[in-house]
């Protein structure tokens, strides 16, 4: 079990503004990597309703379980290795494997037992060194649809900031209110449960 804070801006982009950022930091097909995250909460959305969420990221054919929750600044999260047996049982529908996640679950008031699989979001991203953090290019696929956001990782806020700020400046992408992957997942999972229109995100 290991945790870390994470301290990150984002923004999303269209499909142009995306292009764009690959050509200007010469980033070939060859240097992204794909990613898939299965997404987990209570039907009633338990998890979501206090700002956390909760994943399994299969990443280069391993494993882990993040527990994200919110902290004052950034988000605090918990990582827990499973086997490929744990994972694969969590995802059909078993339940969520003994440990520190659980036990913080539980410390929310929530029934681990009540914890469902909703669906997975597959990204291929591109990570490099930009100024003091790490900026990422992501086009992520879920529930029929795809999006594009840039991301800036740091570990100082107020710089990165400034740093993130100024890059959107430099290649004219507007300021935009960004909600991360698992809410953008969760949102368009309610908008299909409840038959709305789809067509945006």
């Amino acid at each position: 079990m290991a945790q870390e804070l994470e301290i990150e801006f984002k923004n999303i982009l269209t499909e142009v503004e995306y292009n764009n950022l690959l050509k200007a930091f010469s980033i070939t097909e060859e240097k992204m990597a794909i990613q898939e995250n299965f997404y987990f909460d209570t039907p009633t959305f338990s998890l979501k309703e206090i700002g956390s969420a909760l994943r399994i990221r299969e990443k280069k054919g391993s494993y882990t379980l993040t527990l994200k929750q919110p902290v004052e600044r950034g988000l605090l999260e918990t990582h827990q290795l499973l086997t490929d047996q744990e994972a694969k049982c969590m995802l059909s529908g078993g339940d969520i494997v003994e440990g520190e996640i659980s036990s913080t679950i539980r410390r929310l008031s929530i029934d681990p037992l009540q914890i469902t699989y909703f669906g997975s979001l597959k990204t291929k991203r591109a990570e490099f060194d930009y100024k003091d953090g790490l900026l990422v290019l992501d086009a992520s696929y879920y529930l029929n649809y795809v999006d594009y956001e840039v991301e800036y990782e740091v570990t100082d806020e107020k710089s990165g900031q400034a740093n993130f700020l100024g890059l959107l400046q430099e290649y004219q992408i507007p300021v935009r209110n960004t909600d991360n992957k698992i809410r953008r997942f969760y949102n368009r999972k309610k908008q299909i449960l409840l038959g709305e229109n789809t067509d945006e995100n």
